[in-house]
């Protein structure tokens, strides 16, 4: 049987050129499409996310999601913010610089200045995913 994609968002392809991710980093929403680890079929979600270094940061609580299991599984995704699309490389981050980095940027992205004691309790069981974006 053949498959029926009717249903998948397809955003419009534009030409980023030069364009650096800080541009967005403003905006509210990322859509980040994966690909089902069984599927192999495109999974966009619509995510928070934050800037930090020229990387993304993504975050989430709890179990792992699908779209967090098919980044284990391939770890190409792609992603659109304010109708721009991109290219990257996503990792589950486990700890260290880099999680620190991600859920500090995260945090007060959404919620402003706070004591690292403060962050550090919001994201007691939160997993934080980096993507490294492609050059353009």
């Amino acid at each position: 049987m053949a498959y029926d994609n009717s249903h998948v968002k397809i955003f419009p392809s534009y030409v980023v050129g030069a364009l650096d991710i800080t541009s967005v980093a403003d905006e509210k929403y990322i859509y980040l499409t994966t690909i089902g680890r069984r599927t192999g079929r495109p999974h966009t979600v619509e995510l928070w996310f934050a800037v930090a270094q020229g990387n993304l940061y993504l975050s989430h609580e709890g179990k792992y999601t699908d779209w967090m299991k098919n980044i284990l599984n391939k770890d190409r995704v792609t992603f659109t913010i304010r109708s721009l699309n991109w290219e990257g490389t996503a990792r589950i981050v486990g700890g260290g610089d880099t999680f620190e980095t991600g859920k500090s940027a995260l945090y007060r992205k959404y919620y402003g200045d706070a004591r690292k004691e403060v962050i550090d309790d919001w994201f007691s069981e939160s997993t934080v995913i980096e993507i490294l974006v492609d050059a353009a």
